[in-house]
């Protein structure tokens, strides 16, 4: 069995990029990629950032049960399909989560406490909206809304292993890192009657 990592933060945290950079940075990692129905951005790639689909065809998902967990966003759909994270589980992969507060719910749901999560934020809320507007993809109304979210969101640090203020993305990265190495030996992730029997003998 591989590691599951969760990692949510508000829009303009850095959580993705993060992610990312973990992916080019650890060797065995998987990054699941969410489905959207929001409409691809510049710069984007479909099956590289998202996999972009109509809604029609996500509620057709929905219906037949191939997400782990899916939520309504800013209007638009996301969710996290079922096979490629059982498959790359099973070949004992670190796979990466990037989803949001009520999909880390979902997820503790159905693995329990063998996901590790990671809540990534900035150190004030000052520096949030400044990363937002640098992003040139908001006007004044989803920025607005952004900050709401955020606001809320902030609200389940607590339900979190740890919380990453992302102040310096170098610095940050290097922690996430540290964090998936330690997360590995979680008592959770260990079966505490086999080790004891075995260790008797």
């Amino acid at each position: 069995m591989g590691q599951l990592l969760v990692i949510s933060g508000p829009s303009g945290s850095g959580k993705t990029s993060l992610a990312r950079s973990l992916e080019k940075k650890l060797s065995n990692i998987y990054f699941s990629i969410s489905t959207t129905t929001r409409k691809i951005r510049d710069g984007e790639v479909d099956g590289v950032d998202y996999y972009f689909i109509s809604k029609e065809e996500f509620l057709k998902q929905i219906e037949n049960g191939d997400f782990l967990e899916w939520a309504e966003v800013h209007g638009n759909f996301y969710g996290t399909s079922f096979l490629p994270i059982e498959k790359a589980l099973d070949e004992q992969k670190v796979v990466i989560l990037d989803i949001d507060v009520q999909g880390h719910r979902s997820v503790r749901e159905r693995y329990g406490d063998s996901a590790a999560s990671i809540f990534v934020t900035t150190k004030n809320l000052a520096v949030l909206k400044e990363r937002l507007r640098g992003r040139g993809t908001e006007n004044e109304e989803s920025l607005d809304q952004r900050i709401i979210n955020a606001f809320s969101e902030m609200k389940s640090l607590g339900e979190y292993d740890y919380v990453l203020i992302n102040d310096d993305f170098t610095e940050s990265l290097e922690s996430l890192a540290a964090i998936v190495s330690s997360a590995k030996y979680m008592r959770s992730k260990i079966d505490i009657k086999g080790f004891l029997d075995r260790w008797k003998h």
